[in-house]
């Protein structure tokens, strides 16, 4: 069934998917000062930017 609407999507407006392929999700882990445990920050970046996000920046 997924593959059928990632079909549509492609189907109908070849532009956005072809500029969907330049984001993706990343995670990064962020240790908390205050417990020392760890969390994970998530965010959907653009391929240009995810050395930034994962530096922190």
């Amino acid at each position: 069934m997924a593959k059928a609407a990632k079909t549509a999507i492609k189907t109908k407006d070849q532009k956005a998917a072809a500029e969907a392929k330049n984001w993706s999700k990343v995670i990064r882990t962020v240790r908390s000062p205050k417990t020392g445990a760890y969390t994970f920050k998530e965010a959907i970046v653009h391929k240009d930017k995810i050395k930034d996000f994962l530096a922190g920046k």
